[in-house]
């Protein structure tokens, strides 16, 4: 047997000591990284495949274009009757009314919705909010809906802002052009319009009568609809069915100048510290501004996403800081998950298909008291999931 030299196996021990000693390092070095990694901090979600439960009656949804969550934890969706096909409604099946209310734990409580005295029904569905005060706002988004609706919990009429066919382009103060969403600024009792399809701006109401207050386009400018035309772009308004405006040609060039106009104004939400969120969707977007209209930030989501764009929705995580922002993303069928500060992407989850937790036309967010999701499908998905938080995100 061979021997080997004391001097040798010193030095082959310090050789090993060193590496041990370096493999250590390195590792605390990649644990200290990934502590500071924020994805690692930001909230996870599951799927729960058991909410809501079956509706009763017989009855199913359309494509689902709206969802808000009330104070009590409540989920009000709106829906599109009229994008059920003829074999879903010939045998015993029926579509349920346009506004659904769900409890917590995914029961049908309430429902009601469709043509009445006093107002305009929307010749097609889209959004919904309830204020502190259980109003219900719903949206309308047909190339003829210039207004939107009112309502209390119980579904009697109070309030319509704008009249159908009466839409004179995104610097009318009446009417609106098939606005997508809105929220209400409570303290202020101002209202907020994501307007829409057909206009291309952020408008304000005073809340409780309707009156106008301002309104803004892209980076808190006037919005200026003859940008579309002289640049050979019509942006045609939605039409019920799964074939819609997103697939018309589009001058929108990733590679060139951020667009100096709004395009689908989508979407507008508002943080705890009095940020106005916009989403900007077929531009691929997200612009910030404070609440008079002046410009903060913008960011692109992934931005050479062309037809129906990327940004379609926004919501906030409910810790004090509303750290993260979640974003969804209808033709990637993406949920981003953003530093809501920098409106950096953190993290992703989904993907294509028909399965729990898979989507086809993410369109609508809400997020509970607990910090779960509620996200709508429109197109043939038909539905609202809900993704339970099961991790909690921390600031630094």
């Amino acid at each position: 047997m061979r021997r080997i030299s004391a001097t040798k196996v010193r030095s082959m021990a310090a050789i090993v000591v060193a590496c041990v000693a370096g493999c250590a390092i390195a590792a605390a070095m990649q644990t200290t990284k990934s502590r500071r990694n924020p994805a690692e901090k930001a909230p996870v979600f599951r799927v729960d495949s058991t909410w809501p439960l079956p509706l009763p009656n017989h009855w199913i949804v359309g494509a689902v274009v709206g969802v808000a969550v009330d104070a009590r934890d409540h989920v009000w969706i709106t829906h599109r009757p009229s994008t059920l096909q003829p074999n879903e409604t010939r045998s015993i099946w029926r579509a349920a009314p346009p506004v659904l209310e769900f409890d917590p734990e995914g029961k049908l409580v309430s429902w009601w919705g469709g043509p009445g005295q006093g107002y305009e029904w929307p010749q097609l569905e889209h959004g919904i909010y309830v204020d502190k005060q259980d109003n219900v706002w719903l949206g309308a988004g047909g190339d003829k809906d210039s207004h939107l609706l009112k309502f209390t919990r119980q579904g009697k009429f109070l309030l319509q802002i704008g009249h159908q066919g009466q839409g004179h382009g995104s610097n009318d103060t009446a009417n609106l052009g098939a606005a997508a969403n809105i929220v209400v600024d409570e303290e202020a009792n101002e209202l907020y319009v994501a307007d829409g399809y057909v206009n291309h701006r952020v408008i304000v109401f005073d809340a409780s009568t309707g009156s106008y207050k301002r309104h803004w386009g892209a980076y808190g400018k006037r919005p200026d609809d003859s940008y579309f035309t002289l640049a050979g772009e019509k942006l045609p308004p939605p039409f019920s069915g799964a074939v819609q405006h997103e697939n018309k040609p589009s001058q929108y060039d990733p590679a060139g100048p951020p667009p100096p106009q709004f395009r689908i104004v989508h979407a507008v939400r508002i943080s705890r510290d009095g940020l106005v969120y916009v989403c900007d969707r077929t531009n691929d977007r997200i612009q910030v501004f404070r609440k008079d209209g002046t410009f903060v930030q913008e960011a692109f989501i992934a931005k050479e996403t062309f037809g129906s764009g990327s940004v379609w929705d926004i919501g906030f995580s409910v810790d004090p800081q509303q750290q993260f922002a979640f974003v969804i993303d209808g033709t990637n069928q993406q949920v981003y998950v953003l530093d809501r500060k920098s409106l950096r992407v953190l993290n992703t989850f989904g993907s294509a298909g028909h399965w729990a937790g898979q989507f086809y036309g993410a369109h609508n967010l809400a997020v509970n008291s607990m910090g779960d999701l509620f996200i709508t499908e429109t197109y043939e998905g038909k539905r609202v999931q809900k993704f339970t938080r099961i991790v909690t995100g921390k600031p630094d």
